[in-house]
């Protein structure tokens, strides 16, 4: 009995900080994507065409910045079930 608390113990520290390393990854990818843009489109700003009203670049910019994020988080996902899973065992 002890050692199924002790497995559920562990199974909820690793998800807890496999929660918290996932949210700083979606939140530094969510930085780093636009600047990578930016970079790889260095005769367009994104910004200032957003600002002018230009929904192609506004779509596409968010487009790619959400699938990167998305992208992200079922990594994210994945390791913290693969943590869960191998506490459980």
């Amino acid at each position: 009995m002890s050692e199924t608390i002790l497995n559920i113990g562990w199974a909820i520290v690793f998800m807890l900080i496999g929660g918290i390393v996932g949210l700083g990854l979606v939140l530094l990818s969510s930085w780093v994507v636009p600047r990578v843009i930016a970079r790889h489109t260095p005769t367009i700003d994104e910004q200032k065409e957003i600002l002018r009203g230009n929904t192609a670049v506004a779509e596409y910019f968010g487009r790619i910045v959400s699938a990167a994020i998305l992208g992200v988080s079922i990594v994210v996902a994945a390791a913290v079930v693969g943590g869960v899973i191998a506490a459980l065992h």
